[in-house]
């Protein structure tokens, strides 16, 4: 966790929710009692999936249901429908051959419901040699905001991977600031110990790693069972997951720990110099990142873990601690070994210098009430990633004042998909030919710069308070939009800013609506507006002129 001011045991703002930010089934009315308006008057119900989102062995044949006298509308892409996006045609189910996300709206009149989004993973029949669940940041701390929620995540691992073989928990299980809260590990192995008997997940390994807010090593073996944390006193460990071979490693002390860098070291060597093994990936989890791999500028450290990997392009290591987002496809990089963000199960973050739309104007906003994980499915030649949102429901960080990541379910975004799934594969017999044939490398960066489909993009709306942009496309995601407004006869700025493209909720909105500070009467303005993807790629100018 990055902010330790931010204590995420706030209270609940679920009952400030209303009422349409949650997907709900349609309730019909008790026997001979009319509705209270008539259906034209009325906002419709969300639409259902009649099969629910997950992973699936064979494509899906998917059939959407709403109430009489809607059209349901859908999108493919992440986007929010609208009436103008394809309606589904009743008794024409569509055909899902690839991973995906629906999102779908009901339109009745000039009503329109809430989208509900549901993700799908699609494979084919053949068996992974292991599955495994990879989160991190979790920072419980009480049963009455915690335990709706997780039920939630779990029913969204189990409809993934109903008995994964292993749930990685990548450290800051707790939110201990040196203020004696180790004691509530105790909570969070009650929680996790309850949803695996729940979800019958009886041969579900549980492995943890220690993090800057897991208070003491001692406070962790003393509330978990042993095969959760099975170290020898120094918070770092050997295990292995169907064969695999799994490192879990003590990024608190990792610089200083000689004795931890030796086993590590030592073992790795053993592990990789067996050509039995040149192509099987061997796993390490450690709580902080590794500096210069995966979206590492705000939160890296331990530059001698980053040392010590270099030599065995094999590993592929996970880590937590920045909350930065997996939507992100910087959120996974190759050099010498393969590094990936876990996300986290709390509130997510961007990388910092942006600023965000909130019901309060422009925000200096890194943060969002956003849960993700990895579902990673080791095969015999590659390696899948998957990236799900636990909750990606729109909301702000802060409401009234307060910030709070405490929304509680149901999520309407709940096994919805971060992105598309990364494949590793290890291909060559020395260590130069497997890094040769890395794919996320800097080198191999995508080039393709997002743009504009609208005709129009940009519009004055809100009696010219603000800057409507409709946002832009890319193959991968708009990160961004640098905006500027300024006056065509002095050179004045009324605004510069990059404002980020709320691509961490799901569905994206299909437009953004910028506040304008207050232009000068009769004035000449003109808007210059960008769209960014993650890698800096950028968009052709467009502009709006306007008179103040």
């Amino acid at each position: 966790m990055r902010r330790t001011p931010f204590v995420i045991t706030a209270a609940s703002l679920a009952l400030l929710l209303p009422a349409a930010a949650h997907a709900t089934a349609p309730t019909a009315s008790p026997a001979g009692v009319a509705p209270r308006a008539t259906a034209a008057h009325t906002t419709p119900a969300p639409p259902t999936f009649a099969t629910t989102g997950g992973r699936y062995e064979r494509p899906v044949s998917l059939t959407l249901r709403a109430e009489r006298g809607t059209t349901v509308r859908y999108t493919l892409d992440g986007t929010t429908p609208t009436r103008t996006d394809r309606a589904f045609v009743p008794g024409r189910p569509l055909r899902l051959t690839k991973d995906t996300n629906v999102t779908a709206v009901a339109f009745r009149g000039g009503r329109s419901s809430v989208p509900v989004s549901a993700g799908y993973l699609v494979r084919g029949k053949e068996k992974p040699v292991a599955r495994l669940v990879v989160m991190s940041d979790v920072h419980i701390g009480d049963h009455a905001k915690s335990d709706k929620k997780y039920e939630s995540f779990f029913d969204t691992i189990g409809s993934v991977f109903p008995e994964p073989d292993a749930i990685l928990s990548n450290g800051d299980m707790i939110n201990d600031n040196g203020d004696g809260r180790g004691g509530d590990h105790r909570i969070v192995s009650e929680i996790f110990r309850a949803n695996l008997k729940r979800k019958g997940m009886d041969g579900t390994q549980v492995l943890l790693s220690h993090g800057n807010h897991d208070a003491s090593l001692a406070d962790m073996r003393a509330h978990y069972p042993r095969a959760w944390f099975p170290d020898s006193g120094g918070g770092y460990y050997e295990s292995t997951v169907r064969g695999l071979h799994l490192f879990t490693v003590n990024t608190e002390t990792y610089e200083s720990d000689r004795a931890q860098r030796a086993w590590l070291r030592k073992r790795l060597a053993e592990i990789t110099a067996d050509p039995a093994n040149a192509r099987t990936p061997v796993l390490v989890q450690g709580h902080r990142p590794a500096p210069g791999t995966a979206m590492d500028g705000q939160q890296a450290s331990n530059p001698r873990l980053t040392e010590d990997l270099a030599a065995h392009p094999q590993v592929m290591y996970f880590s937590g601690h920045s909350h930065l987002n997996i939507n992100d496809e910087r959120s996974v990089h190759q050099r010498d070994f393969t590094a990936v963000n876990d996300g986290s199960m709390s509130y997510v973050e961007m990388d910092h210098g942006y600023r965000a739309v909130t019901e309060t104007g422009l925000a200096d906003r890194f943060e969002a009430p956003t849960a993700q994980a990895l579902f990673v499915e080791v095969y015999r030649d590659r390696t899948e990633i998957a990236r799900v949102n636990m909750a990606a429901d729109k909301h702000d960080i802060y409401t009234g004042g307060t910030w709070s990541a405490d929304w509680q379910p149901p999520y309407a975004s709940a096994g919805t998909l971060s992105g598309p799934t990364w494949t590793v594969r290890l291909k060559g017999d020395s260590p130069q030919q497997i890094k040769d044939g890395f794919t996320y490398t800097d080198a191999r960066r995508n080039k393709t710069a997002p743009e504009f489909t609208d005709r129009h993009p940009l519009a004055l709306v809100d009696g010219g308070r603000a800057l409507r942009v409709r946002q832009a496309r890319d193959d991968q995601m708009v990160h961004h939009y640098r905006v500027d407004v300024e006056n065509t006869a002095t050179g004045t700025k009324l605004l510069s800013s990059k404002v980020l493209s709320e691509y961490y909720f799901m569905p994206r909105p299909n437009s953004l609506d910028i506040p304008l500070p207050a232009a000068k009467k009769g004035a000449r303005y003109v808007a210059r507006v960008r769209a960014v993807d993650a890698h800096g790629n950028a968009s052709p100018e467009r502009t709006l002129r306007f008179r103040g």
